[in-house]
């Protein structure tokens, strides 16, 4: 099953699933051409001779070594970051060696709002923050693409999960379909317990 279907519960469907905006990856990219570039012809400059295969051998594992670091480590860290809104949760998981993760229900979502600098402007990225009940406090997630339609998109995704869960609770409330005339739906919320996932 593959990542984030994984997490979902029953009738909950990925709506979109981003990784921070590609900007993340200029500048080790541009580093990593750098580090080629220079390695390149400093290999080129080593003079023939019996130690030339040795030294070459020895400017490319350094290379390798500056580009493991370089371009490496920042595009597994973008690899596995994931910002993934479903019909129920936004979730946010980043992380390589150590995972963190936060899953916020669309229910308990009381304001999104976005920032964006010049520059994000012009490629459309920016920093999104999800304010919602509970102590784990605002939610920001940075380097998001689209961020305006992200937002947007959360704003359409709360007001659908709104509508869901008053249509469920107007079915619960007809004794037709609910063979204890409510009360087992009030005991729920009267107890704190839910029969819904979030």
């Amino acid at each position: 099953m593959p990542y984030p279907d994984k997490l979902l519960v029953d009738d909950e469907e990925v709506v979109v699933h981003l990784h921070p905006h590609w900007t993340t990856l200029f500048w080790p990219v541009v580093r990593s051409l750098v580090v080629v570039g220079a390695g390149s012809h400093l290999a080129a400059l080593v003079p023939p001779g019996p130690q030339q295969g040795a030294l070459r051998l020895t400017l490319l594992a350094v290379a390798l070594g500056a580009l493991a670091v370089l371009l490496a480590g920042p595009l597994l860290r973008w690899r596995t970051t994931h910002h993934v809104l479903t019909t129920r949760r936004l979730l946010s998981r980043e992380g390589v060696r150590s995972r963190r993760g936060r899953d916020v229900a669309l229910s308990r979502v009381t304001d999104v709002s976005f920032r964006q600098t010049l520059r994000q402007r012009l490629t459309r990225s920016g920093t999104l923050t999800v304010e919602s009940v509970g102590d784990g406090g605002a939610l920001v997630l940075e380097r998001v693409p689209d961020v305006e339609g992200t937002a947007a998109l959360l704003h359409h995704l709360i007001e659908e999960d709104d509508e869901r869960r008053a249509h469920e609770a107007g079915r619960s409330a007809d004794p037709h379909d609910d063979p204890y005339g409510g009360w087992a739906s009030g005991w729920h919320r009267a107890s704190g317990h839910s029969t819904a996932p979030f």
